[in-house]
């Protein structure tokens, strides 16, 4: 049975069709324009291919709780034409299939904790660096949602003494970890796109000390078996190394597990097992698992 994927970004759509298993089969993309001229585009493309089911990993802030009347609601998103759009609602009617929804982190981190750097353990944290930073968690095996989802990317920390720019560039927190060190943050503090920098560039240090502070205080709070770091940013793999050491550092050694020793950290702060596609893989197990709720 087919699956149809969306991975709703602000700036693109793209809409896939295949199986967890299998992989992508097609893929189309659109920009993110107004609701009235892109939602159409993606039912018209999924409705080309006899599916079963469509999942959805989604820009937010969404409302997640099943109970709520605005499940599946993008809600105060910055994309003004987007707030309180009600994408799983509006596609789950148009294509007439079970249809499922979360985050593009958490998608992601599905992808990874069931088939990916995760696979075979019970929990998992898959944080993703770009134009933004957010976090997905599984614990016990099931995604982690609470009040609201939870905001990694908004974790207060402690800015280091040399950053030329301490406040980081977030409108709404001094000292979070995406105004820190987020692609923008990168190129606004040293007036150069980070694709232009070069390794032994001070940029990566201090990139590398705030994404280490996230690290060890993800290790202290919520203890995940395994740390994925994806996204445009961490595509310089000379950073892992730099954040490995620092987290270790900041650690201390108070946290004792064998995965937290020189030796055995290389294996426990990784890239994602499944590279660019942990997006897509999880929205095609998203939608997998809305076909099994229908047939249960």
């Amino acid at each position: 049975m087919l699956i149809g994927a969306l991975e709703a970004g602000g700036t693109k759509m793209v809409c896939s069709i295949g199986t967890p298993q299998g992989g992508v089969l097609q893929r189309a993309s659109f920009p993110t324009l107004a609701p009235e001229v892109t939602v159409p585009q993606i039912v018209e493309f999924i409705s080309k291919f006899d599916v079963g089911a469509l999942g959805i990993g989604s820009f937010g802030p969404l409302d997640l709780n099943p109970a709520s009347p605005t499940y599946g609601c993008i809600t105060n998103t910055p994309k003004t034409e987007w707030q309180n759009y009600p994408l799983l609602p509006e596609l789950r009617e148009r294509l007439g299939v079970p249809a499922a929804i979360d985050t593009d982190v958490n998608a992601a981190a599905l992808a990874e904790f069931k088939m990916g750097a995760g696979a075979g353990l019970q929990s998992l944290l898959y944080v993703t660096v770009g134009t933004g930073i957010g976090g997905g968690l599984v614990i016990g095996g099931q995604l982690v949602h609470g009040l609201v989802h939870p905001e990694l990317g908004h974790m207060i920390l402690s800015p280091e003494e040399a950053d030329p720019m301490p406040d980081g560039v977030c409108p709404f927190h001094r000292h979070c970890l995406e105004g820190l060190a987020c692609g923008p943050a990168i190129e606004k503090r040293w007036g150069l796109s980070a694709k232009l920098m070069t390794e032994d560039h001070p940029a990566w240090d201090l990139e590398a000390t705030y994404l280490a502070q996230m690290c060890a205080n993800a290790i202290v709070t919520v203890s995940p078996e395994v740390i994925v770091l994806g996204g445009g940013v961490m595509q310089q793999a000379h950073l892992f190394p730099r954040i490995r050491e620092k987290t270790l550092a900041l650690l201390g050694g108070y946290v004792a597990s064998d995965r937290l020793t020189p030796e055995g950290i290389a294996s426990y702060i990784v890239p994602p097992a499944l590279g660019i596609n942990s997006g897509v893989t999880g929205a095609l197990l998203l939608g997998a698992q809305a076909l099994e709720a229908k047939e249960a």
